[in-house]
């Protein structure tokens, strides 16, 4: 006992949980090289390879390409203006759901998250049923935003709102109020003690947040695709095309690799945000900062944000469970009753379309297990103590690493998962890892954008246990499995589920890459609607509102599940 009191006070027990750590590593970096790197550098190469020699004049031919140009910046323009109104719109409700108490206010922060999961085909066919062709707007006053550069704006709004409101406003509602009440006591003004006391406390999270929706819109797919039509393209729509359209491999590795750079970039500014986020805050608990409106103005805010909820993110969900019931003889169920059938005239399947929803389960079970492992594993080890510089005034090589593995996890929520899907087609083709004809395929590409919202809803809660409970059990002879089984996952049991939900919802709403591996008669659901919209006919198009209303029922009851678990002093990073 005296002799493992001693090491842990000279840092032999540290030490070696830090190496034990480390060694878990090789779980999540072998899957992320099988599963991730070698698929982007195989499809990578085989677009800029010729003979066996590298193709760089490829980047000025492509570059070069007015076309090509004019895909760049509206890609860029578009996800600055998605942010800006991201930002505009969703700090009111940010502060809201801080600041305020209201009945229902925890049913209503699960129905805010809902359209982040929504894979973006439904959030795409959602605003067609409200603003398309044929349309409620349409019918009503001849309203349509299809093919509209608004349309694709205010989807992205729609889909992006969570992450204002949860990033920024689980940090609001952990400022101590006291901070900004002082200022005001000092004499300065309610706007003035805003701008100089909290802005500046919530300026991290705000640009981390909007660097959250501008990397998600700058790499938007499902989306342009379906609401954007032939007049506009992202980069993630231009190599879809560029691949799937003209089998133009070199064009595609062109734009996969700026796309890749533009992301590299957002990512570690973003990681920069999120330390000087935990680092330079005094935190309290959310619990005690929430009070119900007073003033009139408060009223006044919480029915404005209630108004944009129920206008902005209800109306293009309600609309859409609509026109799943509307029938060609009035409102019935006839198109979820053909889902059970197979082929019909003017079906796009030769299966049953309900089949859809099974395979999404299953797909998505796998990879939430898939996820959970991996992310977990990468989790443990991100949360390593950070290590001070040394005499020369560097960082340790080793906190270096841990920081750049940490933006290697994200890297797979901006690269194009549309050349992550047809790089699995290409790269996994040979013994023993030749799994075209597998069934694990598809939860493979789903785990890969599952795990980062593993790591990012693991972090915070395994960087809050005491390391000091972890010392004392090895000074009580426990091994450092035994450690983690007996102190951690007690204390982050709760998070873990909070996890696998998360990542069990990202995997079923996963499109760019399952597009490309999915069989034919094993669709998941987001396949089988971008299949039903892209084929004409009454049957077709309900039956896409049909299993778009299915998988937002499921999304939902995961989300709801989800807030139940959710600690009500803990805001994550996402």
């Amino acid at each position: 006992m005296v002799l493992a009191r001693s090491e842990v006070a000279r840092g032999r027990g540290p030490a070696k949980g830090t190496a034990v750590r480390l060694g878990l590593l090789a779980v999540p970096l072998a899957f992320f090289a099988l599963f991730f790197a070698y698929p982007v550098v195989a499809i990578v190469g085989r677009g800029l390879k010729d003979g066996g020699h590298w193709q760089f004049g490829r980047f000025g031919e492509v570059l070069g390409d007015p076309d090509i140009a004019h895909v760049l910046w509206f890609t860029v323009w578009q996800a600055a203006a998605s942010t800006a109104l991201t930002l505009l719109i969703a700090l009111p409700g940010a502060y809201v759901f801080a600041r305020f108490e209201f009945p229902g206010k925890q049913l209503l922060r699960a129905v805010v998250a809902v359209p982040f999961v929504l894979p973006t085909v439904v959030v795409g066919t959602a605003f067609l049923a409200l603003a398309g062709r044929g349309g409620l707007l349409d019918e009503l006053w001849g309203v349509r935003l299809d093919t509209s550069v608004w349309a694709i704006l205010l989807a992205h709004v729609f889909f992006n709102y969570a992450v204002v409101v949860r990033t920024v406003g689980g940090l609001w509602g952990q400022l101590d109020p006291r901070q900004e009440e002082a200022a005001r006591v000092l004499g300065a003004g309610r706007l003035a003690a805003w701008r100089r006391v909290t802005l500046p406390a919530l300026g991290p999270a705000v640009a981390a947040a909007a660097l959250m929706v501008f990397l998600f819109t700058f790499t938007s797919f499902g989306v342009v695709q379906i609401l954007g039509g032939p007049t506009f393209s992202t980069l993630e729509v231009e190599i879809y095309r560029q691949t799937a359209d003209f089998l133009d491999l070199p064009t595609a590795a062109v734009l996969t690799l700026v796309q890749f750079a533009a992301v590299l970039g957002v990512l570690a500014v973003h990681a920069w945000t999120v330390r000087r986020r935990e680092s330079t805050l005094r935190l309290v608990d959310a619990s005690r900062t929430a009070r119900r409106p007073r003033a009139g103005g408060q009223w006044a805010l919480l029915w404005g944000t209630l108004a944009v909820i129920a206008v902005l993110l209800l109306a293009p969900l309600v609309v859409l469970v609509e026109r799943s019931f509307a029938g060609p003889d009035g409102y019935s169920t006839v198109f979820y009753t053909s889902l059970r059938s197979a082929a019909s005239a003017d079906s796009t399947f030769s299966v049953a379309p309900l089949g859809a929803l099974w395979n999404s389960l299953a797909y998505g079970a796998a990879a939430t297990v898939i996820a959970v492992v991996v992310g977990g594993l990468a989790a443990a080890v991100l949360t390593l103590p950070r290590l001070r510089r040394g005499p020369s005034g560097r960082t340790p090589a080793v906190s270096r690493f841990v920081r750049g593995f940490d933006v290697l996890l994200m890297l797979p929520l901006g690269v194009s998962a549309v050349t992550v899907g047809f790089g699995f087609l290409i790269s996994l083709d040979t013994p023993p890892l030749d799994l075209r004809a597998s069934w694990w395929l598809v939860p493979l590409a789903q785990a890969l954008v599952g795990v980062p919202f593993v790591v990012r809803t693991m972090l915070p809660v395994l960087r809050a246990v005491d390391v000091r409970l972890r010392e004392a059990a090895a000074v009580l002879g426990a091994s450092p499995w035994r450690a983690w089984r007996e102190v951690d996952l007690p204390l982050v049991r709760r998070a873990l589920l909070i996890a696998a939900g998360f990542a069990f919802a990202v995997s079923l709403g996963e499109f760019g890459a399952t597009v490309f591996i999915a069989r034919p008669d094993r669709p998941t659901l987001p396949v089988a609607v971008a299949r039903l919209l892209g084929r004409a006919g009454e049957t077709n198009y309900g039956q896409a509102m049909a299993l778009s209303t299915l998988l937002m029922v499921v999304c939902a009851g995961a989300l709801l599940v989800l807030e139940r678990l959710r600690p009500a002093d803990h805001s994550g990073e996402f």
